[in-house]
């Protein structure tokens, strides 16, 4: 498990709120710590996300690599 002080990095950018939910689901289940920002922005009323994706996930450098397999066999399943 990560720390609180562990530096956490940008991993993935997710095309839509679908994926984001599915890597945290797999991601709960192997207890790998994750943070999902959605690039959403209330003031802007999603302009912001439709340029730039729905948004991304940062989680310890250390689990990256792992992340970014799961992510793969994920999209593979598509």
């Amino acid at each position: 498990m990560a720390s609180k002080d562990e530096r956490y990095v940008k991993v993935l950018e997710f095309d839509n709120e679908f994926e984001a939910g599915l890597i945290k689901s797999e991601l709960d289940k192997e207890e790998i710590p994750y943070e999902i920002i959605s690039n959403y922005d209330y003031g802007f009323d999603g302009i912001y996300q439709f340029q730039h994706g729905w948004g991304s996930l940062k989680a310890p450098e250390k689990y990256a690599d792992r992340i970014r397999e799961i992510y793969k066999d994920l999209k593979a399943d598509d």
